[in-house]
């Protein structure tokens, strides 16, 4: 209890330092879930590297620091900044490890990433960057809320229907938010689950077919850090095989051949993958990109020998 009070006390003390975007910028989350149901807003999410990222400053410079962003949005959405910056001395420990364990549940890879949450946290529209100043920036942010007014008209509508009728009001509702972030509606996914177990839908499949490639991209990776090629080739092949993949999503499948086999210097295995990246939809850019990188492949062989 005593060391949960203390980390309160730390992020509340955290939270009173300026953030790049201004006072209006809360870095406690919980602090500013809590505000926005309160309120009856919105949470725009900010994941910046506020002292390295280029495109980060200029956003910030361009959009968040001017009265027209910051009156457009008073009344939608509270504001909140995750930090990753270089100099971490303005950041205490529990704020840095609250970002970081935010980075890793909405999986953020690239900065800045501006994410739309309802109170309870769960994102219904992604954004970045945006060229053409702040007042152009709020209507694209009215754009994206639109999408929280369809989903919650979904789910009302769904709510009135019973058995697979509702799973699939259900999925319908999942499907006017990105499908990277289903995964943050694990209540609704399970309501699909058992309204429909014959998954009429074909939901449930798709999601034990996005978790398996998720492990298998874990799986590799360890593998391919360890020296273990034959493992990480095989588990690859082994994926391809069980669910029958083709054309383009077998290209990216494939692909994650690369890193084992140039890791650990299997310049002409790693050929024969591009080649077989090729054949799997010649016409794409995937394709292309491999043919490209074939000559540079030549290249590093030679370097290598």
């Amino acid at each position: 209890m005593k060391k949960t009070i203390l980390a309160s006390l730390a992020l509340a003390i955290t939270a009173s330092f300026a953030t790049a975007g201004g006072d209006n910028w809360m870095t406690d989350f919980e602090a500013a879930q809590k505000k926005a149901a309160a309120e009856n807003k919105d949470l725009l999410v900010d994941f910046t590297g506020s002292d390295w990222c280029g495109w980060c400053i200029k956003l910030n410079k361009e959009v968040f620091q001017h009265d027209p962003f910051k009156t457009g949005v008073a009344d939608k959405f509270v504001l909140v900044e995750l930090d990753f910056p270089r100099d971490k001395s303005k950041l205490s420990q529990e704020i840095q490890d609250q970002n970081s364990s935010l980075q890793a549940k909405y999986g953020v890879r690239g900065f800045p990433t501006i994410l739309l949450l309802d109170a309870k946290g769960r994102p219904y529209a992604k954004t970045g960057y945006q060229a053409g100043g702040p007042e152009k920036y709020v209507a694209h942010l009215d754009e994206l809320r639109a999408k929280r007014v369809e989903r919650d008209e979904a789910f009302a509508a769904a709510d009135k229907l019973s058995g697979v009728d509702k799973a699939k009001a259900l999925v319908k509702a999942l499907n006017t938010i990105p499908e990277d972030y289903h995964g943050q509606y694990s209540d609704v996914v399970d309501q699909v689950a058992k309204l429909d177990p014959k998954d009429e839908t074909g939901f449930v499949a798709k999601q034990k077919r996005k978790e398996a490639q998720s492990t298998l991209e874990k799986e590799v990776a360890t593998a391919s850090r360890a020296g273990n090629v034959d493992d990480a080739l095989g588990k690859i092949d082994a994926f391809i095989k069980e669910y029958k993949v083709e054309g383009e999503e077998k290209q990216q499948i494939l692909a994650m051949k690369m890193d084992p086999l140039l890791r650990n210097k299997k310049f002409d295995e790693a050929g024969a993958v591009i080649d077989d990246i090729i054949a799997a939809a010649p016409e794409s850019k995937y394709a292309k990109h491999a043919g490209a990188f074939k000559e540079r492949l030549e290249k590093m062989k030679e370097t290598a020998e």
